[in-house]
């Protein structure tokens, strides 16, 4: 089965792969555990959440326009300009980003994607600046490809 999902991967071109913004691989499940009770947060307690991300995303992209003159509505939608003045890391950031990088072998594109997904994590946790941990999780979300080239 690794090999026939290594496969498959490997049909999805490296640029196409990308420009997708979180890559991971879900598991299936076990009927035990689709049967288990959890103490997962629900639903309604995740979609809370999301809309309270959005709305922080909101007011801090408000006033900005993407290059081809349309209004940024998300974090997705940021320019590399937008990415430099929101996304901003300090130290500890910078290096583990450069370690993924180089380790990784990310593009341009890949590093941006990791930023921008990183504002929105951080933007989840509600807080204000970009932190390790944030990164660290948006670089796990963005790996798929790494395990299968």
């Amino acid at each position: 089965k690794p090999n026939d999902i290594k496969k498959y991967v490997s049909k999805i071109s490296g640029p196409l792969l990308d420009r997708i913004d979180i890559q991971i691989e879900v598991p299936s499940l076990e009927y035990s555990d689709l049967s288990k009770k959890t103490d997962e947060e629900s639903s309604c307690e995740i979609r809370k959440r999301v809309n309270e991300a959005r709305e922080i995303m909101q007011k801090r992209l408000a006033n900005e326009i993407r290059e081809d003159g349309k209004p940024i509505t998300c974090n997705a939608q940021m320019d590399p300009k937008h990415i430099r003045k929101y996304c901003q890391l300090d130290e500890s950031c910078s290096k583990i980003m450069e370690n993924a990088f180089n380790s990784l072998g990310l593009s341009a594109r890949g590093h941006d994607r990791i930023l921008r997904l990183a504002r929105t994590i951080a933007d989840v946790d509600k807080s204000e600046n970009i932190l390790p941990s944030h990164i660290l999780e948006a670089i796990q979300l963005r790996t798929l490809d790494k395990k299968y080239f």
